[in-house]
């Protein structure tokens, strides 16, 4: 029976007379005195075995059998200060046991005064609980004794009626908390388990017993569940940092002792204590918050990051962190106790305050993912080296196991079913005005739906909500929001990112989250990017073993990660370069991929990895990171292939590069060097310069390659030449850049590694290694995994750029040809023709290696007479004439002879013999020359002027080659054998007089649009196919100088147009095969003009990669002093002068300044600003070669000059005229009649009124363009959906001009007429003018092609030429009033070659090739 604590002090003042007690009752039989006089103390050993005696009696008292009175005595003697504040500790344990045993007999009344009882509870506070933490005390047994009875009779009640009891109660939890959980005062001592028990048991009396707790009490044990967190309570949540493994030992890995108890006392009294709880926290939140009120300069219209001197103290928020951790960690302990605390919190979401919204929506955010005070759980690591690779199905080996339940989120209850109107004030923060706090929330819903809302789960409709606003947030406006959604999705384990995020739409769906992810990998903010790409990078690296396995959850979700990555690629920017590299060498292909079998331990000890099967056969490591660079290769699409190859291609290059580093590093000697020590020094900076033009911080790249020189470590110097060394097997390329970043980062100067690492990565035999073109070669047999497609275009792109690598393989290779050769009656497979086209490109440099067997010789002719696909014969052929001696004359003769016998069209491989012929004509011109009529005969009167195929309005404007007809095919191989043809003659005159036909055919392709025949018509993809190849093949024929002279100014300009061509596979095609030969520098300058008619191209993403071209260019002939670019400013003027658009009103005069801006934008820089001019007000002077009549090119340069200027102020540049003389095209003007006509010409003004106006429209539509692109800033590629349509090609279609707000009424013409209704055609209609046709050709589409424009009023700022944009109301034909290109183009994506990269050969033509001054 517990003590009756209202009779305490009344029972004990005056002792009841002894009553007549039943003979049953038992009497204390202890007599002996314990007390003494003053002076006269009783001998301790004397006291303590009384005291012992007493003890041992009164334990063996029941309260039942035993006569209350007879323990007065002894209970005033116990009670006494001489025995509980005796110095001796025994004395004082025995004097407390007797204290406890007597309260528990005379219970419910204690024989005890108040201030009795005071000092027997100050005894038991102050020594006897705190001995109980030392178990080696002698009386550490009556100490137990003592806390058992307090806790068991519940006597330790009567200290809550005790005066002066709210200091015994702080100092019983205080000592409790801190001996349980605090630092023990001996070493290696430890509570026993029962004694907390007894503890625990012994404060929940309390609790359970007190109607209130003082505030300091509770305060305290508030404070235990601070003993969760990481030292440094307070911390900024929004700075958490993850703790290396060192650092993390440091920390509890287990909930303290004292945590545990109040804890249990929070469940076992859930309503007392929340009401406890509910008051702490109002007091302690309005204390601390007391600065609400304030003005906070965070808020409103100041800047985030200002900081007034109104605004809340230090301290103030100190108290304020601290209260809110605890409200998580209580919530992760005891949920049930904050029912009225959450309101509490909710109310400051809606706070004035930005510290307390920010602090409310981080707490809320932890409380509904399960995350206390010890801060979240670390992130799944996604090791892209883990080999086997993680599968869908090994749940429990992805995620880091839970080592830590401090940090593991724990939900008792759902907080969204549970608060359901503070959960959804917590969703509504994602749009506060405050960007830390959209950061913050962003953060937390990452932890919410990684962690499951604390593993208790959440709703559909929630989990949804959720997962938008982490995609919103991904494209907010301010980078650390950005920033915070990116490290939100690295919380997602990888089943999380399939099942929660993959549904919503994988990387190549547009607007689904992984597709904004991979957006933010071009962030504008060099961090977001950073974190973006490498996330992107860890993704497809830990998906590879699901792609391979071919699951389609995971291949929709993460397939087109690396095309995104190495998109990249185009933004030409140094820094994103760098970047990139990074990634693909430490995400996507890691060179430590697959860990070593040594290494495999370390691996099985990652959360997130397996270690590698042990057995007796150990995994081929060269062929699992061959498989992975094969999968990499087939998860690009086109475009971003060119990219990787383009890499791939520049390894050679930055390869020799490093190598002449390495030379002058060596003759530098560290400085200490004998003779030449001026010139040596200044060849290693100048190669130091040329590198780090490749990087972002030039200087501090320079700098660090010159302390590298400085260091002049021989074992780096050979440790990078083992890097960089093609002839190196991978293994010894691994080690060796391994050793040197160990060497670099344990040096005096580690910061070096910033330029030496990515220096390596672009020069190191990583992807093509000889290691791993085995493995390349074995899949290009046999297409395991679907992965032969990729290994051929790997084997074709080593044999065009390196094929050293082949030297050691090209047995095996050809010995696979003859395996595999076709005949009369057998097809080979169509995939061996990539190992004969790579066959073709390594014969063609290393001819001597090729095989000279009978057999082999034999099988190249099969190929050529029976190879499938046709163009087999082309790479038999090179190899049969490789070598270029008699044998290889005598097998072309054998073949020819074979291919003339029985040619008649439509024959059994009749594609092949054509194919053979027109390779035999360029190779072998002798062995055909006998056989030039019949070849003739067939290419053009049996292939190209017969039309076989009937033309119908349903034909597309394009097929794919898959696609394309066996008549299509023969008509473009009958063009390059015509081509070829001429190619081959040495004899210059005789070339000029047989091209003569053969470039009239061609002109008359592109003119008439790709027809021939007069009387039935071609069908209309076959004419595309026509003008397109008719268009390249004048282009090759142009390298060659005596052709060049062939083309002349109207047949230029003709073949300038085919860059506008209104299909758009036609005019990519050109402008691509443009650049290759001008970066190439096989043409003459003057074909740079022809690039600068992009300024219309409608696919954004193809003008995008031109501009940068251009860009790449004008820097190569600015580093080479050429003025090739700014000497096409008079060329590009006569070009717009007879273009089919022109016309000198007013509002068509802005469509040609667009290419004037368009040109300016890409060549102007402020040191030949001055010479572009001086070519505009030259061109002025002087009168039109082709129709002298005209002054459309007068008028031009007059718009010209106006652009320039209006360029100039744009710019702030300061203009300098030319001094010198520049000379114009010959061909194109003639000198001016008389002195007196070249006056007046000067003295006009050409151009009409208000131009000056138009080109400020049209410069502020351009800036309003740039600034209203994507937060990414780097030119996303990727247009908007609802930017293009996709045609039917059998509905016509209207177009009108839509005005665009106040440019659209300044850009009306007030002249304009209706044309003619629309008529009913198709795409394919040529029945209007050559002139229309060609003013709108960019507009009639392609046939997967509409020229839509949006018209949002974000549109219209993003508007290039701010006049008019198209819209079209239906499909087909145009309104005949508006006939202009004034919009941009519909966004189709191209697949432009524009890799920007700097071309090191100088062009071959100079500056003004083939001008004079007039």
């Amino acid at each position: 029976m517990a003590p009756r604590r209202s009779a305490a002090g009344a029972t004990a003042a005056e002792p009841e007379p002894e009553q007549e007690q039943d003979t049953g009752a038992s009497r204390l039989q202890f007599n002996e005195p314990l007390t003494w006089r003053p002076g006269k103390p009783i001998p301790l050993d004397t006291l303590l075995k009384r005291l012992d005696r007493l003890t041992k009696e009164l334990s063996e008292m029941d309260q039942e059998t035993t006569d209350p009175a007879s323990l007065a005595k002894v209970a005033k003697e116990v009670a006494s200060h001489q025995l509980l504040n005796h110095k001796d500790k025994g004395v004082r344990a025995y004097t407390a046991c007797c204290v406890v045993d007597i309260l528990r007999l005379c219970a419910p009344d204690a024989p005890f005064t108040p201030s009795q009882l005071k000092d027997v509870f100050s005894l038991t506070v102050t020594s006897i609980i705190p001995a109980l933490f030392q178990p080696s005390n002698p009386y550490n047994n009556q100490h137990k004794y003592v806390l058992r009875s307090l806790a068991e009779i519940k006597s330790i009640v009567l200290l809550l009626d005790v005066d002066g009891s709210e200091s015994l109660l702080l100092h019983l939890f205080s000592a409790i908390f801190d001996g349980v959980s605090g630092s023990k005062p001996v070493a290696g001592e430890q509570v026993a388990r029962d004694v907390e028990y007894s503890m625990q048991e012994l404060l929940g009396v309390l609790v359970e017993d007190a109607t209130s707790l003082p505030a300091k009490v509770v305060d305290v044990m508030m404070a235990q569940f601070l003993r969760a967190a990481a030292p440094g309570t307070g911390r900024e949540r929004h700075n958490h940092v993850p703790l290396d493994d060192n650092q993390a030992t440091l920390l509890a890995k287990e909930e303290p002792e004292a945590y545990q108890i109040v804890k249990h006392l929070c469940q076992m009294f859930p309503d007392k204590m929340a009401r406890f709880v509910s008051q702490y926290f109002s007091d302690v939140i309005v204390d601390a918050t007391g600065f609400a009120g304030r003005a906070d300069p965070r808020d409103g219209d100041v800047e985030d990051d200002e900081d007034g001197p109104s605004g809340p103290s230090e301290s103030d928020l100190r108290e304020l962190r601290k209260a809110h951790t605890l409200i998580r960690e209580i919530w992760k302990a005891a949920p049930q106790i904050l029912q009225n605390v959450v309101p509490q919190v909710d109310a400051e979401l809606s706070a004035d305050n930005v510290h307390l919204r920010q602090l409310a929506t981080e707490t809320l955010g932890d409380m509904i993912s399960g995350i206390g005070a010890a801060g979240p759980p670390p992130p799944p690591v996604l090791d892209p080296a883990a080999y086997p690779p993680l599968r869908l199905e090994d749940d429990d080996k992805t995620e880091t196991p839970a080592a830590n339940i401090l940090t593991t989120p724990l939900s008792a209850i759902s907080f969204s079913q549970t608060h359901n109107a503070t959960f959804h004030n917590f969703l509504s923060r994602k749009n506060d005005k405050i960007a830390a706090i959209r950061a913050a929330w962003t953060t937390a819903v990452g932890h919410i739906l990684s962690t499951s809302a604390g593993g208790i789960g959440l709703g559909r409709e929630d989990e949804t909500a959720l997962i938008q606003g982490i995609g919103e947030k991904l494209s907010d406006a301010d980078e650390r929001v950005r920033l915070a959604a990116v490290k939100a999705i690295e919380c997602f384990g990888f089943r999380d990112v399939i099942l929660k995020l993959g549904p919503l739409g994988g990387v190549t769906k547009d607007g689904s989250i992984l597709s904004t992810l991979a957006d933010r990998s071009r962030d504008k903010k060099p961090v977001v990017r950073v974190a973006a790409m490498s996330l992107l990078g860890k993704l497809w690296a830990a998906g590879t073993g699901e792609l391979l396995a071919g699951n389609e959850a995971v291949t929709a979700a993460l397939g087109g990660i690396p095309t995104r990555i190495y998109s990249s690629f185009y933004a030409n920017d140094p820094e994103l370069n760098v970047l990139l590299d990074r990634v693909i060498y430490e995400c996507l292909v890691p060179p430590s991929y697959p860990p070593l079998k040594k290494a495999s331990k370390a691996a099985a000890s990652n959360g997130n990895s397996q270690s590698q099967a042990a057995g007796p056969a150990a995994p081929d490591q060269d062929a699992i990171r061959a498989e992975r660079i094969l999968l990499l290769i087939r998860s690009l699409d086109p475009s971003a292939k060119k990219a990787f190859f383009a890499m791939q291609a520049r390894q050679p290059q930055f390869s020799k590069v490093v190598h002449t580093l390495l030379k002058q590093c060596d003759l530098f000697n560290g400085g200490v060097m004998d003779n030449n020590a001026d010139i040596i020094t200044a060849n290693l900076l100048k190669t130091s310069v040329y590198i780090a033009q490749f990087f972002p911080d030039e200087v501090k790249t320079k700098q660090d390659l010159y302390r590298f020189a400085k260091v002049n470590d021989r074992r780096n110097y050979n440790l990078v030449k083992y890097v960089i060394g093609q002839e190196h097997d991978f293994k010894t390329v691994h080690k060796a850049l391994k050793e040197l970043v160990k060497r670099i980062q344990t040096s005096k100067d580690p910061g070096i590694r910033d330029a030496i690492l990515p220096l390596m990565y672009r020069s190191g035999s990583f992807m093509f290694n000889r290691s791993h073109l085995a493995t390349i070669m074995e899949y290009s047999r046999s297409d395991k995994d679907g992965l032969g497609a990729a290994a051929h275009e790997i084997l074709n792109e080593i044999s065009q750029r390196n094929p050293d690598l082949f030297k050691t393989h090209i047995g095996q290779l050809c010995k696979d040809l003859v395996d595999q050769a076709p005949t009369a009656t057998r097809e080979n497979e169509p995939v061996v023709v990539e190992t004969l086209k790579a066959c073709s490109t390594y014969a063609r440099k290393y001819p001597k290696d090729v095989p000279v067997e009978r057999e082999f010789t034999k099988t190249m002719i099969n190929y050529a007479l029976y190879g499938q696909p046709a163009r087999a014969a082309k790479y038999a052929v090179n190899i049969l004439l490789s070598k270029k001696d008699d044998r290889g004359k005598i097998s072309a003769t054998d073949l020819l002879q074979r291919t003339l016998k029985d040619w008649t069209y439509g024959t059994r491989h009749f594609l092949n013999k054509l194919a053979a012929v027109s390779q035999l004509e360029l190779l072998a011109p002798k062995v055909t020359q006998a056989a030039e009529d019949t070849i003739l005969d067939m290419a053009v009167q049996q292939v190209l002027l017969e039309v076989r195929k009937e033309a119908s309005d349903r034909d597309p404007d394009w097929v794919d080659d898959a696609e394309l007809d066996e008549e299509c095919q023969a008509k473009c191989l009958a063009l390059k054998i015509l081509a070829n043809r001429l190619r081959s003659m040495e004899d210059v005159g005789e070339a000029k007089e047989k091209a003569k036909p053969v470039w009239k055919l061609f002109m008359k392709l592109i003119r008439s649009k790709g027809e021939l025949s007069r009387g039935k018509p071609t069908p209309t993809h076959h004419r595309s196919r026509l003008r397109l190849l008719a268009a390249q093949l004048l282009l090759k024929l142009s390298s060659q100088k005596h052709f060049d002279d062939l083309l002349s100014p109207e047949d230029f300009d003709t073949l300038a147009l085919t860059a506008q061509d209104a299909v758009q596979e036609v005019r990519h095609g050109f402008v691509k095969k443009l650049q290759k030969y001008l970066a190439d520098g096989k043409l003459r300058s003057r074909f740079y003009t022809i690039v600068f008619l992009m300024a219309f191209e409608p696919s954004t993403e193809f003008k995008q990669r031109t501009e940068t071209w251009i860009r790449s260019r004008a820097r190569h002939f600015q580093d080479h002093k050429q003025q090739a670019l700014e000497s096409t400013m008079a060329r590009l003027l006569s070009l717009l002068a007879h273009h089919p658009d022109y016309s000198a009103n007013l509002d068509e005069l802005v469509d040609h300044a667009r290419y004037l801006l368009f040109y300016i934008s890409l060549v102007a820089t402020e040191s030949n600003l001055g010479l572009i001019y001086k070519y505009a007000e030259r061109v002025k002077q002087t009168q039109d070669a082709l129709d002298p009549g005209s002054n459309n090119h007068q008028v031009l340069s007059d718009l010209a000059q106006a652009a320039i200027r209006k360029w100039q102020a744009k710019k702030n540049w300061v203009f300098g005229a030319y001094p010198g003389k520049v000379g114009l095209p010959l061909g194109l003007y003639t000198a001016l009649r008389s002195h007196d006509e070249a006056q007046q010409i000067a003295e006009t003004q050409l151009v009409p009124d208000g131009i000056d106006e138009k080109l400020d429209e049209l410069l502020r539509a351009m800036d309003r363009k740039k600034k209203r692109k994507s937060v990414d800033g780097s030119g996303e590629t990727n247009p908007p959906t609802k930017r293009t349509r996709t045609q039917q090609p059998r509905e016509p279609r209207t177009a009108k001009s839509v005005a665009k707000k106040a440019a659209a009424a300044a850009k009306q013409s007030k002249g304009a007429t209706p044309g003619a209704a629309a008529k009913k055609s198709t795409k394919k209609t040529e029945a209007a003018s050559s002139t229309e046709r060609r003013k709108s050709g960019r507009s009639r589409g392609g046939g997967n092609q509409s020229y839509i424009e949006r018209d949002s009023d974000d549109d219209d700022e993003e508007m290039l030429d701010g006049v008019a944009e198209w819209e079209y109301e239906g499909q087909g034909g145009w309104d005949g009033s508006q006939t202009r290109r004034r919009g941009s183009r519909p966004g189709e994506r191209g697949d432009g070659d524009g890799f920007g990269g700097r071309d090191r050969r100088r062009h071959c033509c100079g500056g003004r090739l083939g001008e004079r001054a007039v």
